[in-house]
């Protein structure tokens, strides 16, 4: 049997110059007919460093000497010194880094914070949309039928939330290039966020297989006929590793024969299982299955609106405008960090126990140094939520500013919280803005609770980033696919943050200056376009978006 493919296959040595000789002591000293009394008698030191010098330069090994000198400093100063070994530290004297200051900073500054008056000037720029009518949504889709089906595939998605939408695009995609039937997928279970949803549970299955029914066929269940080859056992299906980041070729020459062969295949895991860098075709299917079938399940993108009209409702004094943040600093990703905040035992104690749950063994391995100074000045930390606080206050977002906060539960969240309420008394979580009743359904489901704050999010006016991950990865190409290819994002750079939260001599001019600075930088970034290796679910144009022709909007426009 041929396999149904509906989309296209891809198929002189010149010698060194000589040394410079060097002067001999007859000619250095006809220069002067009395030489100088103070170097009559070099000292042995000084002998000793011209003839090392002399023989470097003759055998031009100062090429080699300059880099070992730069490669031995670097390597002293990030961890040949074991002052990053310990725990944590309480010196202040330590390296830069090796030490929480962010306290200490605002306590400094929050005077001169709370008084300066500018910041109410520098919030207007803020609400400024970009230019609206570059971009639009531009998915093509197919309007024929589709041809006989080579088989069946399974994915296993595992992961978080986004992890899992990373395969079910990806899965549609593969399913789409080798005309095969995709089986709705099934969410692996995971230790960390311990959610058992379904796919239908999360996303409205109904509308994911209506929106994809001429581009790829998508199921529930294999045939029983088929099953019982395999004893009706998904485990005694052929299962196929995958590498990481596969190209699609590898899905045509090595996937898609045994496809033919046991109509029936199985990959798991399969989340990042297909390379970026794909062929248009592809790519489209991904924009397809991502930006327009995937859509929230009724329950959750019913409660997901109501958060949003009342954020808007409490965002009256700035037109119904408001910024959300993505703070990642739950017990868990602060342990997987190595970072050190308070420096405590009881901190200690938390983080131990944490690393041990989540990665038994993994960060107790002989000879395995955790560093959280270096971590901190190599932007590896998770901001605190005081850090958020000070950088959007430096950034021109003043008191009156309604913040939305995603994030799972904060640890010690009633002390690290403390100070980013007193910066932003109108901030809300989806705690704060629904009852206890409504969050019933979801409460115990960590990616129900996500695809809610994912839709709150979606619809803010600007959105902060603090972590990087999945979560933001997907938000920021939504929002570009939904506001004209171009949405406000601050993506801050950790590794100068750290440094002007370890400056305990910084003003609140200098640092409310590198904040502006900061934000301007994220606000140049304007409409990106994906690059070769970018990621299409953070870069749609152009792949899923195409140049709006204003000529022809125009007329559409003026047309009666």
């Amino acid at each position: 049997m041929h396999a149904k493919n509906r989309l296209p296959t891809s198929r002189n040595n010149s010698p060194s110059p000589p040394a410079s000789p060097l002067r001999s002591p007859r000619h250095r000293h006809a220069r002067s007919s009395k030489p100088s009394a103070r170097f009559t008698h070099p000292s042995f030191l000084q002998r000793f460093a011209w003839f090392v010098l002399s023989l470097l330069v003759r055998r031009q090994g100062l090429f080699l000497f300059a880099p070992l000198l730069y490669i031995s400093t670097m390597l002293f100063y990030m961890g040949t010194v074991q002052f990053d070994a310990v725990p944590y530290v309480t010196k202040p004297s330590m390296a830069i880094g090796s030490v929480y200051r962010s306290p200490e900073l605002y306590a400094k500054l929050r005077h001169e914070m709370d008084v300066d008056n500018s910041t109410a000037d520098a919030m207007s720029t803020v609400w400024k949309r970009a230019k609206v009518g570059d971009w639009r949504p531009c998915i093509n889709k197919s309007s024929g039928g589709l041809p006989e089906s080579n088989g069946y595939i399974y994915v296993e998605a595992n992961g978080g939330l986004n992890q899992q939408r990373t395969s079910i695009c990806n899965a549609v995609a593969v399913a789409g290039y080798l005309n095969a039937t995709l089986v709705i997928p099934n969410f692996h279970f995971h230790s960390i966020w311990r959610d058992p949803s379904k796919f239908s549970d999360i996303y409205d299955e109904d509308f994911f297989v209506k929106a994809l029914e001429n581009d790829v066929r998508v199921v529930d269940t294999i045939p029983g006929y088929l099953m019982e080859r395999f004893d009706r056992n998904m485990s005694n299906v052929f299962n196929f590793k995958i590498k990481a980041w596969a190209p699609i070729g590898y899905y045509r020459d090595t996937v898609l024969p045994r496809l033919l062969e046991e109509k029936v295949i199985r990959i798991s895991p399969f989340a990042n299982r297909l390379s970026f860098d794909a062929p248009p075709a592809v790519q489209r299917l991904r924009c397809l299955a991502n930006y327009e079938a995937l859509r929230f399940s009724n329950p959750i993108l019913s409660i997901g609106e109501t958060l949003v009209a009342r954020m808007k409702d409490r965002s009256a004094n700035n037109g119904g405008k408001y910024i959300s943040v993505h703070l990642r600093f739950e017990e868990d990703m602060v342990a997987f960090s190595c970072c050190v905040y308070d420096g405590g035992r009881r901190e200690l104690e938390d983080m131990i126990a944490a690393r041990e749950r989540g990665w038994k063994g993994k960060f107790t391995k002989p000879g395995r140094v955790l560093q959280p100074g270096v971590n901190r000045i190599n932007g590896k930390c998770p901001l605190t939520p005081l850090e958020v606080g000070l950088m959007l206050r430096g950034m021109g977002f003043d008191r009156s500013t309604s913040i939305y906060l995603a994030s799972g539960q904060i640890y010690d969240s009633q002390r690290y919280m403390a100070p980013l309420l007193e910066m932003f008394p109108l901030l809300q979580t989806k705690e704060m803005l629904a009852s206890a009743e409504e969050l019933a359904p979801y409460k115990n489901y960590s990616s129900r609770m996500a695809a809610i704050d994912y839709t709150v999010c979606l619809h803010s006016e600007v959105f902060v980033t603090t972590q990087g991950g999945n979560f933001p990865h997907f938000l920021l190409g939504h929002r570009r696919y939904l506001f004209s290819g171009h949405a406000k994002t601050i993506r801050p750079d950790k590794r100068k943050l750290a440094l002007y939260f370890d400056n305990p001599n910084i003003g609140w001019r200098t640092f409310k200056r590198h904040m502006l600075g900061m934000r301007a930088h994220s606000d140049s970034k304007g409409v990106e376009l994906k690059r070769p290796n970018d990621s299409v679910y953070s870069f749609p144009c152009p792949n899923c978006m195409c140049h709006t022709n204003r000529t022809e909007d125009s007329k559409t426009s003026a047309a009666p």
